[in-house]
């Protein structure tokens, strides 16, 4: 009888009385309880409030211990359970391929019971029966098609499959396993040469400070060549005044002289006596000396403006070729680049050896295809995104509510894309209507919020664009191909409405991430396409105002 109250609610299987000694520990005390519920006499003070409060923790107790004792009671949340078990969920016996449900041991007895249900595909339980389904067959997925990369089952290999290298699930799987560890592994490479570039670049931008530390360093010997310079001038200078200074007394003294012999010839010639005039001069003549000038005063100014003018063109020689010199060796190392370990890596993985692309079959394969989306953060306030910013509009005089940020262009009318180019080839296409509407690339170091012309698409030396005016390009050509090939410099437009033809070719030097950018000056639209997919675009429409 104790038996049959503690088992009465459980299936078939649970009925085991080994399993129940096994499984419950506390059996005795369990029949004590009964006994005390069913056949013991109770006592006649015993209140119907604690008659109750003991039967909820009777039950309590009976109910835990059929949970505790139920084998076929999924152990957690991601077991496989009977779907035909509502109240009390039950681990599955098998998995019907033809009912695509699970079924447990009771609920399995039809199907190995009836007849009708012979036909029924029976499996060991499966998880999400319906996905590891074939759709078509009704059959278990138990091979991989190598050549189509899908799961199929055994009658796809013989039908539209046939041919075709299939493999068994669990092989497929270890082979992928390989695969995307190998690949994992050069991600993990990659990464870490892209965080060593990073570093590098970071370094880079720590050591801006350094040339300014270097000239400050170059101006203290500069300086200090000076002060030894104005020494040197200043002893050149009093050389030359010691020089002026003896002259000059020179010259006085000879002056006195002269006016002295100046005042006996006056004396002579006022003599009115012939002979007595004839003495006086030949006694004169004997007695006086040369008191001529010298020369040499006349060019001791130009001696020193002479000296001047050398220091000053000497000086002028030197800072002309020191600043060529270093004008030369600076470009010579700027054009030595920035070279980091992750060049090598990607320019590996980029195919670089692969001939350039010529036909549209070509530039449609997936290594070159960059998927893009609008930028939020740069687009004007006149541009409106939508199609998950795969659509640009300019919706002047309307407004949108971005918020102000030091990335968006506050005077052009233009928007930047999230991505950006940076070492191998890369091909995308654009569908663009209205007219005015420029669509190139550019460096993310353009000016955002200038008014001037290098703050355009169309008016620096770092950007490069082609321009749609409604009769450009070709007759009716809106849809442009743009193919990027970084290392070899190569910017090339197309149009790709009918075919690929070429409409412009740049031949550059890029230097920074480049990033595709779009200018709408006008009411127009522009639209980011999947290479090869039909145009979103089929009328030119007017804008209307954003809701």
């Amino acid at each position: 009888m104790d038996d049959v109250v503690l088992t009465a609610d459980l299936p078939a299987s649970s009925l085991s009385a080994d399993k129940l000694k096994r499984k419950n520990p506390e059996e005795s005390s369990l029949k004590s309880t009964e006994e005390k519920i069913n056949g013991s006499p109770k006592t006649e003070n015993q209140t119907a409030g604690e008659k109750d409060s003991k039967t909820i923790e009777e039950s309590k107790i009976q109910e835990d211990l059929k949970e505790s004792e139920d084998p076929q009671k999924p152990q957690d949340e991601d077991d496989v359970t009977c779907d035909s078990c509502i109240d009390r969920p039950c681990r599955p016996k098998k998995s019907c391929l033809t009912c695509l449900v699970s079924y447990c041991e009771a609920h399995l007895r039809p199907h190995l019971e009836n007849i009708k249900f012979q036909s029924h595909r029976l499996l060991e339980p499966l998880r999400d029966i319906e996905r590891r389904t074939c759709e078509t067959h009704r059959c278990a997925l138990e091979l991989y098609c190598c050549a189509d990369a899908c799961c199929v089952c055994q009658e796809c290999v013989a039908e539209e499959h046939r041919g075709h290298n299939a493999v068994p699930i669990a092989e497929a799987r270890r082979k992928i396993e390989r695969e995307l560890q190998d690949k994992q592994t050069d991600m993990v490479k990659t990464v870490t040469a892209a965080g060593n570039a990073i570093n590098k670049l970071q370094v880079n931008t720590v050591l801006s400070v350094w040339p300014q530390a270097s000239v400050k360093e170059v101006r203290g010997v500069i300086e200090e060549q000076f002060n030894i310079l104005l020494a040197a001038v200043e002893q050149a200078k009093k050389e030359a005044l010691r020089q002026a200074e003896g002259i000059r007394v020179h010259l006085e003294q000879r002056c006195t002289e002269r006016k002295k012999t100046q005042s006996q010839v006056e004396k002579i010639t006022k003599n009115k006596n012939d002979i007595d005039f004839l003495q006086e001069y030949s006694r004169w003549k004997k007695e006086t000396v040369d008191v001529s000038l010298p020369g040499v005063y006349i060019g001791l100014m130009d001696h020193l403006q002479l000296f001047g003018r050398v220091i000053t063109r000497s000086t002028t020689e030197m800072c002309d070729n020191l600043l060529t010199s270093y004008t030369n060796k600076l470009k010579d190392t700027y054009n030595v680049g920035i070279k980091t370990t992750v060049y090598a890596i990607i320019a590996a993985k980029r195919n670089m050896s692969i001939p350039n692309p010529k036909t549209r079959d070509d530039f449609l394969k997936c290594e070159y295809i960059t998927p893009l989306t609008f930028d939020a953060d740069t687009a004007h306030q006149y541009l409106r995104l939508t199609e998950e910013r795969k659509k640009v509009t300019n919706t002047t005089p309307w407004q949108q509510s971005y918020p102000e940020l030091p990335e968006c262009f506050e005077h052009f009318k233009q928007v930047l894309t999230v991505e950006s180019f940076y070492l191998g080839r890369h091909y995308f296409e654009v569908d663009m209507r209205g007219e005015g509407t420029h669509v190139g690339l550019m460096y993310k170091s353009i000016d955002r919020k200038g008014s001037e012309s290098n703050s355009c698409i169309t008016g620096n030396n770092f950007s490069w664009c082609v321009k749609w005016n409604g009769r450009s390009f070709s007759a009716k050509a809106t849809r442009i191909g743009v193919y990027v090939d970084y290392s070899s410099g190569v910017l090339a437009f197309y149009d790709v409405e009918d075919g690929m033809t070429l409409i412009h070719k740049y031949q550059a030097e890029f230097l920074e991430p480049l990033y595709p950018a779009f200018w709408l000056p006008k009411k127009e639209c522009v639209v980011l396409l999947e290479p090869g997919a039909a145009s979103s675009l089929t009328t030119t429409s007017p804008v209307s105002s954003p809701k």
